[in-house]
């Protein structure tokens, strides 16, 4: 006999809700382990850290700030997974949305007035996000280059061109020079809700209402589910993977540059160092926790913003690196991948003539 992976036909709800939250409990498992090796209480630790994320208004309201792009990177990382589209590129979108809102912002300024610029400038970091990840869509429907290297490799042109704006013809005459643009017109700001918290957050809670609708009731979101499954299959059915794909990936890198057009309009109003902060890399860990579940992202984000949080605030309060939150995420990343084997597949017992005779773990 010898044990086998077959894929799963089905995964039932009761699979999709129990995997995600037993491999979150042991990655903190995991954490606790690390922070008792090094000599700290694990307990402790994380009431602080707790305690630093959620504890109060502001520290809330600082999770928010982090939740936003998460949030939205969140999103469209699922959205591109859901198609089996490795996109590791949201890092590289949100910063091109950020440059081209900044752009908007600063040289458009004189020209639209009133509330029109803020929508512009939006909308100018959702185009640009979205062109930007359909560059490796356009490779690998065309060309067939794998989109993982590519996307991941786009993230460091689109940092170091944001860099050398805000370095170098950018860079704010008045700003005794310290690298950053000029400040945005306040017309360019958006409104902020809670502390530094922005109205990004309503932008994030609506487009994943909308993007769970999009992918359970129409065609698009069937096309999508079919192609994820197998691409042979779709075009069987007279789908256009290659358009798809676009499509999708289009939509994903939207979210992105939504993402980073909410950062610079809503938190520095202006573009500076800061903008790539790793929100696409965690983007990563969001999607798979969520199982790809665009009404579960938010509340995904939610707690690796506290964790994020969280790990500045044992710094400060036990003397503990504040890297403490980046290692525990790392550390979430592995059991989710590990358990994510057991929601798409199923384990069975083959005898010597390659019949079934027993079942773990049923569909």
């Amino acid at each position: 006999m010898k044990m086998v992976f077959e894929k799963r036909k089905n995964v039932s709800i009761g699979a999709q809700f129990l995997v995600p939250i037993i491999s979150f409990l042991i990655s903190l498992l995991l954490s606790g382990i690390m922070l008792a090796v090094f000599g700290s209480n694990p307990f402790t630790t994380f009431a602080a850290m707790f305690k630093g994320a959620f504890g109060s208004m502001n520290g809330f309201s600082e999770t928010l700030v982090k939740a936003i792009p998460l949030m939205l990177t969140g999103l469209g990382v699922a959205l591109a997974f859901k198609l089996k589209f490795w996109n590791i590129g949201a890092e590289g979108q949100l910063t091109m949305g950020g440059v081209a809102t900044a752009w908007v912002a600063l040289f458009w300024g004189n020209g639209i007035q009133g509330p029109l610029l803020l929508v512009v400038a939006l909308l100018a970091g959702c185009v640009s996000g979205a062109l930007w990840a359909g560059i490796p869509a356009f490779l690998k429907t065309r060309l067939k280059v794998d989109e993982t290297l590519v996307t991941l490799m786009l993230n460091y042109v689109a940092i170091l061109f944001s860099e050398y704006l805000y370095y170098g013809p950018w860079r704010d005459p008045k700003g005794y020079g310290f690298p950053g643009s000029a400040p945005f017109p306040e017309n360019a700001w958006l409104p902020r809700i809670a502390g530094r918290a922005h109205a990004g957050l309503f932008f994030a809670i609506a487009l994943a209402l909308i993007l769970w609708i999009v992918l359970r009731r129409t065609r698009w979101g069937f096309e999508i589910s079919i192609i994820g499954a197998s691409p042979k299959a779709a075009r069987y059915q007279g789908i256009s993977v290659e358009r798809t794909i676009m499509l999708t990936m289009l939509v994903s890198g939207a979210l992105s540059g939504l993402a980073g057009a909410c950062e610079v309009t809503g938190i520095s109003h202006r573009l500076q160092q800061g903008l790539s902060l790793g929100y696409g890399n965690t983007a990563i860990i969001i999607a798979w926790m969520s199982q790809l579940n665009p009404l579960a992202v938010p509340f995904v984000s939610l707690i690796m913003a506290g964790i994020m949080v969280g790990g500045d605030q044992v710094q400060l309060m036990m003397g503990l690196p504040s890297a403490v939150g980046t290692v525990i995420q790392g550390l979430i990343l592995f059991p989710m991948l590990a358990g994510s084997l057991f929601t798409e597949y199923r384990v069975r017992w083959i005898k010597a003539d390659r019949k079934p005779v027993c079942v773990e773990g049923g569909a």
